[in-house]
């Protein structure tokens, strides 16, 4: 395959600069609205400046998608650096338009875009562009690498567990009375993606039920899938994230275990503090080569 294939995504998947920079990902920034104005994610300020504005911001921010120029520019410069398309790999079409806009802003840049609904955010986005890589080095066509990805987004997992339900009340999700029952009653709420949309799936007393909770939907998985990695995801609470990690690498000695931060887009809504899990269910196509030999031999 001769097409040079340019590689898209969101801050939603939040990807460390190395990360970046090593495999040439171009990344559209998500927007943070607060009353002085819109700060793009990584851009304008940093995940320690956005949760210190959180903390004594008067009016509760709102978070918007990449504006339709900002996409259209990135396609055009694309177009000129010789690219033959793009992959554009964006969070859930549930809790962002930019997925959509996609197909536009390529109309409007007269660019080959194939966009893909990663229907999740965070880990399992990285996942899908390693995996799309990996098959475009392999010499696979992009709609052959898109429809790969597209079997990975239905086998990724995300839950989380919100430091308290005053974020989720601020931002509209949650009424006034069930957050100051949730505060009085040290309720903690279970949230996780289902086929790209965030739903409540478990309401327990106190932390640690919450996180046994997101602990069995894993172990679940794991009597039928091969699960490599895990990503401890967090919003600002990367010693809670560390803690987690120690005590599930004793639980499971054969995963690997990661601590990833949220884009702040989640922080908005899920609040400082906020813990989870997210791991993928690897289909038969991404089952490396040696795992396959230690099936065999068991």
């Amino acid at each position: 395959m001769n097409k040079k294939i340019a590689w898209v995504t969101d801050t939603a998947a939040l990807l460390d600069e190395k990360f970046i920079q090593d495999n040439q990902i171009h990344v559209l920034p998500l927007n943070i609205v607060f009353d002085e104005g819109v700060l793009r994610e990584t851009v304008d300020m940093t995940h320690d400046e956005f949760y210190d504005k959180l903390r004594t911001t008067k009016t509760h921010p709102k978070t918007s998608q990449p504006a339709i120029g900002e996409v259209v520019a990135l396609y055009k410069s694309l177009k000129q650096q010789g690219y033959a398309c793009a992959i554009a790999i964006h969070t859930s079409q549930h809790l962002s338009g930019t997925y959509l806009s996609a197909f536009t802003a390529a109309q409007q840049a007269q660019f080959d875009v194939y966009p893909v609904d990663s229907k999740i955010g965070s880990f399992p986005m990285m996942k899908m562009i390693e995996l799309g890589q990996q098959l475009e080095r392999d010499g696979f066509e992009p709609d052959q690498i898109v429809e790969k990805i597209n079997e990975l987004a239905d086998h990724s997992e995300l839950s989380f567990i919100p430091a308290s339900l005053s974020q989720l009340h601020k931002s509209g999700r949650v009424s006034g009375t069930q957050a100051f029952l949730s505060h009085l009653l040290n309720i903690k709420v279970v949230i996780s993606f289902e086929n790209g949309k965030v739903v409540m799936k478990e309401k327990v007393r106190a932390a640690t039920k919450a996180k046994a909770y997101v602990e069995t939907l894993l172990s679940k998985d794991l009597e039928s899938s091969i699960i490599p990695e895990v990503a401890v995801i967090h919003c600002n609470n990367e010693e809670g994230a560390i803690s987690w990690k120690s005590a599930l690498e004793k639980a499971y000695p054969l995963i690997t275990f990661q601590v990833l931060p949220l884009s702040a887009c989640v922080g908005v809504h899920a609040g400082e503090g906020t813990l989870g899990l997210s791991w993928v269910r690897l289909p038969e196509l991404v089952v490396p080569k040696q795992r396959e030999k230690e099936l065999v031999t068991i």
